[in-house]
């Protein structure tokens, strides 16, 4: 693969089933610590948008384009000498492969959670494309990851701010947030 992460670069690609909290706690990880975040619904095209919001899920065709897009994202990241958060499901190991493969600078972490209470979360949002019908499939396709994928793994049971700074420590980035890690 391409795109190897460059001294002083970091990427975390936040990854969980949908409603496990992916946007909230990237964006306040990337927050706290002044990385570049990315969203990866953005990176959808119209089409799997449309065909989410219809109650259909994605099939592997489908989701190719979008994570190379994200693999494409994060490259240019390491490239620019970035570092950063960015959400994806990243549902099963293939997956992720594309997204991180061997990228030494890319870590995975996994926002680990119940059914019931990501069903109740996902009931309560507003305004989302990913309807709760859809939240079986997705239990369905998850491949937790496996410990050479050296996941960061945290409960959704804890606030997003505990959530954060146990990544953070996870990260071995504890103390003031700081752009990128010393070279």
């Amino acid at each position: 693969m391409s795109g190897h992460a460059q001294a002083g670069s970091l990427v975390a690609v936040v990854m969980g089933v949908s409603g496990s909290g992916k946007t909230t706690v990237a964006a306040l990880l990337a927050g706290r610590l002044g990385w570049e975040f990315a969203e990866a619904d953005d990176f959808h095209p119209p089409a799997n948008i449309a065909k989410m919001r219809g109650g259909t899920p994605l099939d592997d065709a489908d989701r190719l384009p979008w994570l190379r897009a994200i693999a494409a994202q994060i490259d240019r990241w390491c490239a620019e000498h970035k570092s950063g958060i960015v959400t994806c499901s990243a549902l099963k190991r293939r997956y992720r492969d594309i997204i991180i493969g061997d990228r030494p600078g890319v870590r995975l972490v996994y926002l680990r959670g119940p059914r019931d209470l990501i069903l109740h979360r996902m009931a309560a949002r507003h305004g989302h494309f990913m309807p709760v019908s859809l939240l079986d499939s997705q239990f369905a396709d998850l491949e937790e990851p496996d410990p050479d994928e050296r996941p960061i793994a945290v409960s959704i049971g804890n606030p997003p701010a505990v959530l954060v700074a146990e990544i953070i420590g996870a990260l071995g980035l504890g103390g003031p947030p700081r752009d990128r890690l010393p070279a």
